[in-house]
C-alpha cells in the first residue's frame, strides 16, 4: 500500500474496518432488492422497494405512474451525487478542474438522467436517459427499443456513440464521458470519494482488469449483434428467436444488474469507486481503445517526482503513477479516465493532463511516451 495521503482516510469506514464491510453488505442488500424485488427464500413476499415508492409517491401527492421504485431510486441516487458533490468540492475545491469537473458531472445527472426523463413520463412518454449512451446502455441499440423512440432520441444515440464519442475521446481522452458525463463516474467520484484510495495497484489486478473489461465488450458486441439478427430473421426461426430472448436477459442479469449495480457499488467500501468501471464498463474499454491512439496524455516533468506515493494513492483506476513519475515517463493509459487527482494532490506539479499532439521537429531526439492496456 502507498504511504502518499493516507493519513486522511484513517477513518474505519475507509480503511475496510467491520463499519466498511457493514455498509458494502448494506448495500448489496439494497441492490438485490432493487433488481429482484420479492425474496420468497428470505421470507419478503412482497417488493419492498416499491411498496416504498408507493407510500412516498402518495404521500407527496404524485401521479400514479411516478409511484415507481425506479424512481425512488433515481432520487436516492442523485441526492447521493449531490452531497458527494458538496463534499469533494469541500475537499479539492480549490483546483479549477475538479470545481467544474463535480459540478458539471453533478449537473448532468440532475438535468439529463433524472429530471428530463421525469418531465417525458408526465408528458406521457417513454422515459429515456440522456446521459447514457450504447453499449454501457446497450438496449439503447436494440430494434425494439429504437423503433418505439422519436426520430431525435434515435439519432441522439446513434450520433453519440458511433461519431461524437469516439471522435471526443480521440481529442480529449475518455474523461470527457467517464469522468465529466457518466452518472456510473459520476457516483464513483462524488459519494465514493472517500474509497477511491483503496483500488488495488498490482499487476495482477492490471492484469485481470484488461482481460475482464475486453471480455466484457466483446459479450456486448455479441449480444448485441444476436439481438439485430434476431429482429431481422426470428420470426422464421422460433428457436433462434428464444435464444435471442435468453441472451438480453442474461445480459441484463449479469452485466446490468449484477455486475454494474450489486458488485460495481456495493464494494465501493472493499475495493474502491471504480470496480465496474475498471473490470466492466464495455463504454470504458471502447472508449479506451481509442484513448490509447489519441492525444490524451499524462506528461511527466523530468527529475521532478520525489516518490511521495500521493498520485498512486489517489489514483481510482489501480493505475501506478508513481512508477511512471519516478521513470520520468510521459504515458498513456486506456483505463485512465482523466479525473486529474494524481496531478492536484502532487506536491512538485510533477505531473500534467495534455491533449496535443506530439510534434517531433528535425535534429530532436525522439521522447518515447508509454502506451499501455
Amino acid at each position: 500500500m502507498q504511504a502518499g495521503l493516507m493519513n486522511t482516510y484513517q477513518h474505519s469506514v475507509s480503511s475496510r474496518a467491520w463499519i466498511a464491510w457493514a455498509l458494502s453488505a448494506l448495500l448489496f442488500a439494497a441492490y438485490i432488492l432493487l433488481y429482484f424485488g420479492p425474496l420468497p427464500a428470505l421470507g419478503l413476499r412482497f417488493d419492498l422497494l416499491q411498496r416504498l415508492a408507493e407510500a412516498a409517491g402518495t404521500a407527496l401527492g404524485l401521479p400514479a405512474f411516478l409511484h415507481s421504485k425506479w424512481l425512488l431510486y433515481g432520487t436516492a441516487y442523485t441526492l447521493a451525487m449531490i452531497a458527494g458533490g458538496a463534499f469533494v468540492l469541500r475537499r479539492h475545491g480549490n483546483s479549477r478542474y475538479q470545481r467544474v469537473r463535480t459540478i458539471t458531472v453533478v449537473s448532468v445527472q440532475v438535468l439529463l438522467a433524472f429530471m428530463l426523463p421525469i418531465v417525458l413520463q408526465v408528458f406521457g412518454r417513454k422515459e429515456y436517459y440522456f446521459s447514457y449512451f450504447w453499449p454501457l446502455k446497450i438496449e439503447y441499440f436494440y430494434p425494439s427499443v429504437i423503433l418505439e423512440q422519436p426520430f431525435l432520441m434515435v439519432f441522439w444515440s446513434f450520433a453519440g456513440s458511433l461519431v461524437a464519442f469516439p471522435l471526443l475521446a480521440y481529442f480529449l481522452g475518455k474523461r470527457f464521458y467517464c469522468s465529466w458525463i457518466c452518472g456510473c463516474g459520476g457516483l464513483a467520484n462524488t459519494i465514493g470519494e472517500p474509497f477511491r484510495h483503496l483500488s488495488s495497484k498490482s499487476s495482477r489486478a492490471w492484469s485481470i482488469e484488461k482481460l475482464s473489461i475486453h471480455t466484457v465488450l466483446f459479450v456486448a458486441l455479441v449480444a448485441t449483434a444476436i439481438v439485430w439478427i434476431n429482429w431481422a430473421v426470428g420470426r422464421n426461426h422460433p428457436d433462434f428467436a428464444r435464444f435471442a430472448f435468453q441472451v438480453q436477459d442474461w445480459y441484463g442479469f449479469a452485466i446490468g444488474a449484477m455486475f454494474a449495480g450489486v458488485l460495481g457499488v456495493g464494494l465501493y467500501p472493499l475495493m474502491g469507486t471504480r470496480v465496474w468501471c475498471r473490470f466492466g464498463c464495455p463504454m470504458a474499454a471502447l472508449l479506451g481503445l481509442v484513448q490509447k491512439l489519441g492525444r490524451f496524455r499524462i506528461t511527466v516533468k523530468k527529475d521532478m517526482c520525489i516518490s511521495c506515493g500521493n498520485c498512486s494513492t489517489y489514483c481510482e483506476m489501480g493505475i501506478d503513477v508513481r512508477q511512471y513519475a519516478m521513470a520520468n515517463q510521459s504515458f498513456t493509459r486506456a483505463s485512465c479516465v482523466g479525473c486529474g487527482l494524481c496531478a492536484h494532490v502532487c506536491p512538485r506539479g510533477v505531473l500534467k493532463l495534455e491533449n496535443k499532439p506530439i510534434r517531433w521537429k528535425a535534429g530532436q531526439p525522439i521522447r518515447v511516451y508509454a502506451v499501455d492496456l
